[in-house]
């Protein structure tokens, strides 16, 4: 069987990030990724799509990307269930990344005062070798 996902787009805000209980980061982001084709008043739709990434790329992520950033993203679809505050069974889905590209260059001001260009480009670099998929 086969589950997975990729998928092109830009980041509709910026990443958040979260620890699990056991020091785990979590980062989590919603992903504006475009139709390949346009609907009957010739407009092109968008689906907005909830990414999640772990471990030390979840918390790249969430330090270099912004919203706007273009992104590739590789992974699988997880389809969870959950119970909301009044009681209702819900059900959402997500991509559970393993593999996130960065598309494009951060604009200067968004890069931190304290980081260099070539610091962030080096380290994302070895964050996706560190990767044991």
């Amino acid at each position: 069987m086969l589950n997975r996902v990729v998928l092109i787009g830009r980041l509709v805000g910026d990443p958040e990030l979260r620890y699990t209980a056991e020091g785990v980061a979590r980062a989590s982001f919603t992903l504006a990724v475009d139709r390949p084709f346009a609907n009957r008043q010739g407009e092109r739709e968008t689906d907005f799509i909830d990414i999640v990434v772990w471990r030390k790329m979840g918390e790249t992520c969430a330090r270099v990307l912004n919203k706007g950033r273009l992104v590739a993203v590789e992974g699988r679809l997880r389809v969870r269930s959950y119970e909301d505050s009044q009681g209702i069974r819900r059900r959402a889905a997500e991509v559970v990344a393993d593999n996130v590209r960065f598309l494009d260059r951060p604009r200067e001001q968004s890069i931190p005062a304290d980081a260099e260009s070539t610091e962030l480009e080096s380290e994302i670099s070895f964050q996706e070798d560190e990767l044991p998929f």
